[in-house]
C-alpha cells in the first residue's frame, strides 16, 4: 500500500505532464471536469488496498493515453485545492470514478451525484432508483453505491432488483436512511400489492451492505396500529452471497431484517434495536436459506432476537447478545398445518440478558415437518424468564389452534442444550413441552440455572425422551447418565 498518497501521486509522470513539468508546450485538454483530491481516495473503496493502489495508477496511466492535454489549462494560478487543476474525463465518468487493472475492476457511484439532497425531508427515492440503475449496469466487475456520511436520506417503500452485470455490488453506507415518520407519510408504488416492506433487494448476487452507517425505520407510528399490515424493515430475496456487516438499524415497523432464498451468506457485527414493547420487531427473520453465519452482533427488540424459520438449513449463530426481546428461536414451525423443515442449525456462545426466552424450539399445533439436529452450546442466561424451552403447542390458547387435532405436528428430535449457564426469573427455567407424538433424543448436558431470587428451580416437561448430564435443575422425564457424549454435528 503507498503510505503516503499525495506524494506518490505528485511523482507520477502523468502528474508531471498534467502539471507541465515535461513539456513547455504540452497537447491540448478537451474536457472540463475538475479532478479534486477527495476523487482519488475512492481508491480505497477497494477491499485490498495494494490493488487499489494498482487500480489509481492504471487509471493515471491510461490519462496520459486517452486526454489530450494543455499544461497552460492545467495551472492552479496558485490554488492548491486541487491536485489536478482542470482535467478532462470521458462524459461517463462524471458521475462516477472508474478504475481498472488486470486484476480487478470496479466503480464507484454516489446517491448525491444523481439528485439525492439528504436532508431528511425531501424523498431521495427517485435518485437512489437511479444511481441503482448505473451501478447495476456497470459494465466493470464490481460496483459501488455510495451513501455518503453526514447526511440523512428519506426514502419511501423501495425495491432494488437484480440481476446485475457487476458479480459483486458494495452498497457503502456511510450516512443515514430513514423511512418516513407518519403512517400517513408512506406512500406504496401501484405495483406493490403486499404493502410489506420498506427496503427490497431481490436476486442481487453478492451484495454487500456496510459503512457503518444506520437504517431507521420510524416504525413508532405503526407499533400501536394493531390492524396495519406492518412492513418489514429491509428484505433480502434471492440474494445468494450476502453479507451485511458493520450497520445500525433501529425501530423498523416489523421485522428488521429478513433473509430468504439467500444461501451461503454472513451477517456480522450489526446493531440492532427497537424497544422492548415494540410489536413483532424480529432482529434477523431467515426462512428458506442455508449455509448461513450470524455472528458478532447486538440486538435488543420486542421480539425474537433471531428467528430460524422453515426451509433453513445449516445455520450457524454465535457472539451474539440477545436482550431485551424473546431469545433466538427455532421456528415457529407449522402455522396453518404448513409443512416446515429447519435442520442443522449451531448456536454457541450467546449471551442473553432479561429476554422472555432463550434458546427456543416453537412449533404450531396441526403442522407437520420436522426441527432436527439442533445445538445450543456456551450460552449464558441473566434474568431470562424461561432460558430452556421447547414448546411444541405454540400459541394455544389461539381460537382457531384449539380446534386442530393432536395427532399431527411438526417432529423435534435431536436437539442438544450443552453448557446453558446462568440466572432465571422463573421458578421453571427448562420447559419441554412436547405433543402426543413427543420430542426424541433431547439432551442436556451442564445445565446449571438458579433463580435471580433464591428460589429452587425446577423443571417441567411432557412427552420427551432423552438423557440428562449434570442439570441443575433436574429434568425428571429424562434418562440421568454422567459425562453425557455430545454428538457436535456441525
Amino acid at each position: 500500500m503507498v503510505e503516503n498518497f499525495d506524494h506518490w501521486l505528485g511523482n507520477q509522470p502523468i502528474l508531471k505532464i498534467l502539471r507541465g513539468k515535461n513539456s513547455k508546450s504540452g497537447p491540448k485538454l478537451n474536457l472540463t471536469v475538475q479532478f479534486e483530491k477527495t476523487v482519488f481516495s475512492t481508491h480505497s473503496l477497494n477491499d485490498d488496498d495494494d490493488e487499489a493502489d494498482v487500480e489509481v495508477q492504471s487509471f493515471l496511466e491510461a490519462a496520459a493515453v486517452v486526454a489530450p492535454i494543455t499544461s497552460s489549462s492545467l495551472r492552479n494560478k496558485g490554488k492548491k485545492k486541487h491536485l489536478l487543476s482542470t482535467v478532462v474525463l470521458p462524459c461517463c465518468l462524471c458521475a462516477r470514478i472508474s478504475s481498472s487493472s488486470s486484476h480487478a475492476s470496479f466503480s464507484s457511484f454516489n446517491v448525491v451525484d444523481y439528485g439525492a439532497h439528504g436532508n431528511s425531508q425531501i424523498d431521495d427515492s427517485k435518485a437512489f432508483l437511479k444511481a441503482w440503475k448505473s451501478v447495476c449496469d456497470a459494465s466493470e466487475n464490481a460496483a459501488t453505491l455510495v451513501i455518503p456520511k453526514g447526511k440523512t436520506f428519506m426514502l419511501q417503500p423501495i425495491s432494488f432488483q437484480g440481476p446485475c452485470k457487476p458479480t459483486k455490488i458494495n452498497i457503502k453506507l456511510e450516512g443515514t436512511v430513514i423511512a418516513p415518520k407518519k403512517l400517513d407519510g408512506w406512500k406504496w408504488s401501484s405495483d406493490d400489492n403486499e404493502k410489506d416492506a420498506w427496503i427490497t433487494f431481490s436476486n442481487i448476487r453478492g451484495l454487500v451492505i456496510n459503512g457503518g452507517g444506520k437504517f431507521d425505520g420510524q416504525g413508532a407510528s405503526w407499533w400501536g396500529c394493531k390492524k396495519c399490515n406492518r412492513p418489514t424493515a429491509l428484505r433480502f430475496h434471492g440474494c445468494g452471497n450476502l453479507d451485511l456487516n458493520s450497520l445500525n438499524h433501529i425501530n423498523s415497523p416489523r421485522s428488521h431484517i429478513s433473509i430468504n432464498q439467500c444461501n451461503h451468506s454472513k451477517i456480522s457485527n450489526l446493531r440492532i434495536s427497537a424497544p422492548k414493547e415494540s410489536p413483532n420487531t424480529d432482529g434477523i427473520d431467515i426462512s428458506a436459506s442455508s449455509n448461513i453465519l450470524i455472528t458478532g452482533s447486538t440486538i435488543t427488540t420486542g421480539d425474537d432476537c433471531i428467528a430460524i424459520n422453515g426451509g433453513s438449513s445449516f445455520i450457524n449463530v454465535s457472539s451474539i447478545h440477545c436482550g431485551p426481546g424473546h431469545g433466538i428461536s427455532i421456528g415457529s414451525l407449522g402455522k396453518n398445518g404448513a409443512y416446515e423443515t429447519a435442520q442443522e442449525i449451531r448456536v454457541q456462545n450467546c449471551n442473553f440478558s432479561r429476554t422472555t426466552n432463550g434458546a427456543r424450539i416453537k412449533t404450531w399445533k396441526g403442522g407437520s415437518g420436522y426441527a432436527k439436529n439442533i445445538l445450543f452450546d456456551n450460552i449464558i442466561m441473566d434474568a431470562v424468564d424461561i432460558p430452556v424451552i421447547i414448546d411444541q403447542q405454540y400459541k394455544t390458547d389461539d381460537i382457531k389452534v384449539k380446534k386442530v387435532k393432536d395427532d399431527k405436528a411438526v417432529k423435534v428430535s435431536d436437539v442438544t442444550f450443552v453448557k446453558v449457564r446462568g440466572t432465571s426469573t422463573s421458578e421453571d427455567p427448562v420447559q419441554l413441552n412436547c405433543d402426543a407424538i413427543g420430542c426424541t433424543n433431547i439432551n442436556l448436558e451442564g445445565i446449571d440455572i438458579t433463580s435471580t431470587n433464591g428460589e429452587k428451580t425446577r423443571a417441567s416437561c411432557k412427552n420427551v425422551q432423552g438423557i440428562c448430564s449434570s442439570c441443575t435443575p433436574n429434568v425428571p422425564c429424562l434418562s440421568s447418565q454422567n459425562n453425557l457424549t455430545i454428538n457436535k454435528f456441525l
